[in-house]
């Protein structure tokens, strides 16, 4: 009998044929191994950001936690193997950003994730085009798009020095749809997808991988604040709006930030992937 690449026959029968089985390796055994990883999580102190972190302990990664507010509600939830510290950054500084990475080198001893998470959004006032005050424009620029590019500076370069790693950006669907109501965040979100593309490029000789995901919206404390009163009304258009007719959750999200964490991924980069119930098809 013809061998398949990539398994190995077991020397009992598979159930009711009489041949012999076939052993295939399992993205579980080693591509999807975290285990003694570290990773800086931002904007990990409640919603998407604090599932990711506990997510990661839970899987063997060690995991700095970080947020403008505090993460210890983060900290003292997560449970698993890995380890976790909280700190506070304000990711629009790079002072802040540099001493949040030296912080995971101090206690970890490098970084080879760095889930790019924290953002404005429930706390933005949206709005026609004309009527979105200047000060909200830039404070969502300057931590939604400055504020990536921050923490990738900080990061780099450990991440050079161990070899490579991955940097996840966290963009949204609002980029690729186009998000009325939202100019300043659906602008911010775009130029993540961008700045994606181009650090990927820069970075692919240091074998460094950069990747965006585009989720739709997520059931959190951040969408409660940016819908209001509107909220149940919008999420269900939302949902009518795609192919699997559910509002995301942040469980549905934390298997692809895993996947690109690890070597599930090791051949991926620059690519934005839409967690979006099948909103968009790219």
């Amino acid at each position: 009998m013809r061998r398949v690449a990539g398994c190995r026959q077991a020397s009992h029968p598979a159930a009711g044929t009489g041949l012999p089985a076939r052993s295939c390796p399992s993205l579980t055994d080693d591509s999807m191994n975290l285990t003694g990883k570290t990773a800086i999580v931002t904007g990990a102190a409640r919603g998407l950001g604090q599932a990711y972190a506990q997510k990661m302990v839970e899987m063997g990664v060690n995991v700095v936690a970080a947020d403008i507010a505090d993460c210890g509600e983060t900290v003292a939830a997560a449970y698993g193997p890995g380890k976790i510290v909280g700190t506070n950054v304000d990711v629009a500084s790079f002072d802040s950003a540099e001493a949040m990475a030296a912080l995971a080198c101090e206690r970890f001893g490098g970084i080879d994730i760095l889930v790019n998470n924290a953002a404005l959004y429930g706390s933005l006032t949206g709005g026609r085009i004309e009527t979105i005050a200047e000060a909200d424009w830039d404070a969502c620029m300057a931590v939604n798009v400055k504020g990536l590019w921050n923490c990738a500076k900080a990061v780099i370069p450990s991440m050079r020095e161990r070899g490579g790693g991955s940097i996840i950006n966290i963009s949204s669907l609002a980029a690729v749809y186009g998000l009325p109501y939202a100019l300043h965040y659906s602008t911010s979100k775009g130029a993540v997808i961008g700045m994606t593309r181009a650090m990927a490029r820069e970075l692919g000789r240091d074998w460094i991988r950069v990747n965006a995901i585009a989720p739709s919206a997520v059931l959190t404390e951040g969408t409660d604040e940016f819908f209001g009163e509107k909220k149940e009304k919008g999420m269900q258009v939302i949902a009518a709006s795609q192919s699997l007719q559910k509002n995301l959750e942040t469980d549905d999200l934390v298997g692809t930030v895993l996947y690109l964490a690890g070597d599930a991924s090791k051949f991926v980069t620059g690519q934005t992937i839409m967690v979006d119930g099948g909103t968009v098809y790219l």
